[in-house]
């Protein structure tokens, strides 16, 4: 079945695997081989660099180190593109992922995870919307010249965006970047809501009255969010999903329960999916893209009609990225 996933770790595999591309990988969950397989319409294929060296094998701690890392895992996004250019697209727009459906090859988008290697510098932002990338994750797990991440201690909870972090908001969607509030602190979230003024997107996060980590979103957060046309892509990782941290697997069934109490809360034009493949550790009925099917046939055994189904699938997101790209 077709769909649409906003977030996985695939290129950061492939990178620690020494491989030049990502059509076919050994012992992750993603790769161009197996998207083809599993129907894929769309895959966002994150950069993602760290601020400090965790985990140990990025050690990106350092600007200079952040800037090289980045480009490695770019040429790696550059290299599949144009080595399996047959199968495989980049898409920046709608108009780009719907060109790429017409001639049946899969859509690549780019996007970064941390912004911290913007260097509180607009101009950087300009820099990778030209080399392609498309949505920006604001923060990882600590703060960064956005603003601040998500943390158990709620003075830093409460933070919002930094001066530059609100006129980069602006500035992305003037340039027609997506904003995404994964990994931001609550009062990130907040102040990213009162800013933007296009649809925002939590790429790869669940509910948090169903599972307490601060990494996902409480109802007024879901509420707002599908006020502004925003998505929320429902994420595999066990600790975003069960309510007892100690549960390190991943059921079809836990997962239909974060995406019901979404659409009980926010509606059904907020759904969407982010499923964290290749950064997330575990146990999954979904054990890789291949299997993300069951998700789907469980919705339609729960009463979902095919069109909602559709919508969470990949209508939601192709929505906000025509309104954002």
């Amino acid at each position: 079945m077709r769909y649409i996933d906003m977030h996985c770790d695939t290129l950061s595999q492939a990178l620690m695997q020494q491989k030049d591309t990502i059509f076919e990988l050994e012992n992750t969950m993603v790769d161009v081989r197996r998207l083809l397989a599993a129907g894929a319409g769309a895959q966002f294929l994150a950069m993602f660099v760290p601020q400090r060296n965790e985990p140990g094998w990025f050690d990106a701690a350092e600007p200079a180190a952040q800037e090289e890392l980045l480009m490695k895992l770019y040429g790696v996004y550059v290299n599949t593109l144009e080595q399996h250019k047959d199968v495989i697209a980049a898409a920046r727009s709608i108009a780009d992922y719907r060109k790429n459906q017409r001639e049946g090859k899969l859509s690549a988008f780019l996007t970064m995870e941390n912004g911290a290697v913007a260097q509180g510098k607009l101009e950087n932002i300009q820099r990778f919307y030209d080399m392609g990338v498309r949505l920006i994750t604001l923060t990882w797990n600590d703060p960064n010249c956005f603003g601040t991440s998500h943390s158990a201690e709620p003075g830093q909870m409460a933070q919002g965006l930094t001066e530059f972090g609100k006129e980069a908001v602006e500035y992305m969607n003037e340039l027609g970047i997506l904003v995404d509030v994964s990994h931001l602190s609550d009062g990130g979230f907040y102040d990213v809501a009162k800013i933007s003024k296009k649809p925002f997107v939590a790429s790869h996060s669940n509910c948090r009255s169903l599972c307490a980590a601060t990494r996902n979103l409480t109802d007024d957060m879901i509420r707002i969010l599908a006020e502004k046309g925003g998505v929320c892509g429902i994420n595999l990782e066990p600790t975003f999903v069960n309510r007892n941290r100690m549960d390190r697997h991943t059921t079809v069934e836990a997962l239909c329960g974060h995406i019901e109490h979404m659409r009980q809360t926010g509606g059904e034009d907020c759904i969407g999916i982010g499923t964290d493949f290749d950064g997330i550790s575990g146990t999954f009925e979904i054990a890789d893209c291949t299997y993300l099917h069951l998700l789907f046939d469980a919705l339609h055994r729960k009463g979902y009609s095919d069109d909602l189904i559709d919508k969470i699938a990949f209508g939601n997101v192709e929505r906000v990225i025509a309104a954002t790209l």
